[in-house]
């Protein structure tokens, strides 16, 4: 399969996404969205528009796992957290933290990083050595899952990440002004404008086209 066409078969799948999850926000409990070519920003797309206001992915604790599943960072094994509602709370702090620091950098401020820095605390890990099913050893990362923000951690630090080595003038909202979502553009042209060029991009262009033909 050529790179055009796995490029396009993604895009394809995306924009269907997209989609569905507009017409019926609840579906979103079945699978994310990820698009924005990077975990934390992936993270702030867990809302979005609908006809009444915002959607949210994160609606309680299983919400939140679901999620972290589908991006790879959910702990082994773990199937829920204590006490109830612990990381459905801790989830909604972290990514209202790492949206005022992408509106901050993106607003040309000096972000106050000490509320990230206070997950980045709990992401505490280390290697041990296992023996795969090959009789091969391997060296894996473990990291505690007691707290919330233990099973947070993987975020965190894909926040951390974003906020110390991207080029923060690649990282922008989508230019469709009803849109929420935000993107990492990593294409070499750097000329990314929306979250997904067939819903978001294509609604405007036809909006712009029929203001066109009426003015004309």
């Amino acid at each position: 399969m050529t790179q055009n066409v796995r490029s396009k078969r993604v895009t394809d799948e995306i924009d269907i996404m997209l989609d569905v999850m507009r017409k019926d926000p609840a579906s979103a409990k079945k699978r994310g969205l990820f698009l924005a070519s990077h975990a934390a920003l992936d993270f702030l797309n867990t809302e979005w528009p609908t006809a009444n206001g915002k959607g949210d992915f994160f609606e309680t604790d299983e919400d939140v796992l679901i999620w972290l599943r589908q991006a790879g960072m959910a702990p082994d094994g773990i199937k829920e957290v204590r006490p109830s509602g612990a990381l459905f709370r801790s989830a909604l702090a972290l990514r209202a933290v790492v949206r005022s620091l992408v509106e901050s950098r993106k607003a040309g401020k000096v972000p106050d990083l000490s509320d990230l820095n206070a997950f980045l605390v709990a992401a505490q890990s280390h290697p041990q050595l296992l023996w795969t099913s090959s009789k091969t050893i391997a060296m894996k990362t473990l990291r505690p899952t007691d707290t919330a923000e233990q099973v947070l951690s993987p975020v965190a630090l894909m926040a951390a990440e974003l906020f110390s080595t991207a080029d923060f003038r690649r990282v922008r909202r989508c230019d469709d002004p009803t849109c929420v979502h935000w993107f990492y553009d990593q294409t070499r042209p750097g000329r990314r404008r929306w979250c997904s060029m067939a819903t978001c991009g294509n609604r405007l262009k036809v909006k712009t086209y029929r203001r066109r033909k009426q003015s004309s």
